[in-house]
C-alpha cells in the first residue's frame, strides 16, 4: 500500500506589522529621552604637610577651611590670611571669599592650586558654593562694558578635611608678614 504524504510547504516569517510599529516607535523615544548634561571636575586630595614642602616660603600654598561659624583663608606655611564671620543671617559670605581670592591671585598670579578643607558636616552644596567662589570670578569685560567675562582664579582645586579647632581656642590673628611676588 502506497502512503501518501502531504507536502509541507515553509512557512513566511511575516515581520512587516513589527517593523511598522519600531518605525513609529524609535523616533517616540528619542524625541522624549531626556538627555541630561554632566559635569565633570578633576579633583586631587591635599599634599601632605611633610618637611621639605614646609620650607618653601616663596610658594604660596592656599587653603580655605570651612567652619559651621566661619571661613578661614590661609596659607599652610604662612598661617591664617583672613577669618571671613558667616553674616548676620548665618549664611557663609561667599562673596568676601571670591574678593580675597581675587586679591590673592593678584599677588600670585602664576598660582593655580588650592585646597577646601571641610569638616564632617559640611553640606553638599556649601562645598561647591565654596569651590565656585574659589575658582573664578566675574569681572567687568574691556571689549563689551556692560558684561562680564569669567576671570580664572585657582582651578586646580583638591578637598581634604578641616583640621580640628579646639573648644578653647579663638581664631588666631591674620598673618602681618605678608608673601610678596
Amino acid at each position: 500500500m502506497r502512503v501518501r504524504r502531504l507536502r509541507k510547504e515553509t512557512a513566511h516569517l511575516e515581520v512587516t506589522a513589527f517593523i511598522n510599529l519600531i518605525v513609529v516607535l524609535v523616533p517616540f523615544l528619542l524625541s522624549t529621552a531626556v538627555f541630561t548634561k554632566l559635569a565633570v571636575m578633576d579633583l586631587s586630595l591635599p599634599a601632605p604637610a611633610a618637611g621639605v614642602m614646609q620650607l618653601q616660603v616663596d610658594k604660596l600654598q592656599l587653603e580655605v577651611v570651612i567652619r559651621p561659624d566661619a571661613l578661614d583663608v590661609g596659607d599652610r606655611v604662612g598661617g591664617l590670611i583672613l577669618h571671613i564671620p558667616n553674616t548676620a543671617d548665618g549664611a557663609y559670605d561667599f562673596k568676601a571669599l571670591n574678593a580675597e581670592m581675587l586679591v590673592i591671585k593678584q599677588r600670585f598670579p602664576d598660582e593655580k592650586a588650592a585646597s577646601v578643607l571641610a569638616q564632617a558636616n559640611t553640606p553638599y552644596e556649601t562645598l561647591v558654593q565654596a569651590m565656585d567662589a574659589m575658582r573664578a570670578t566675574p569681572t567687568p569685560d574691556p571689549a563689551h562694558p556692560g558684561r562680564t567675562v569669567s576671570t580664572e582664579l585657582f582651578p586646580a582645586l583638591a578637598i581634604g578635611d578641616a583640621p580640628v579647632k579646639s573648644a578653647g581656642a579663638a581664631a588666631p590673628a591674620p598673618a602681618t608678614a605678608q608673601k610678596g611676588k
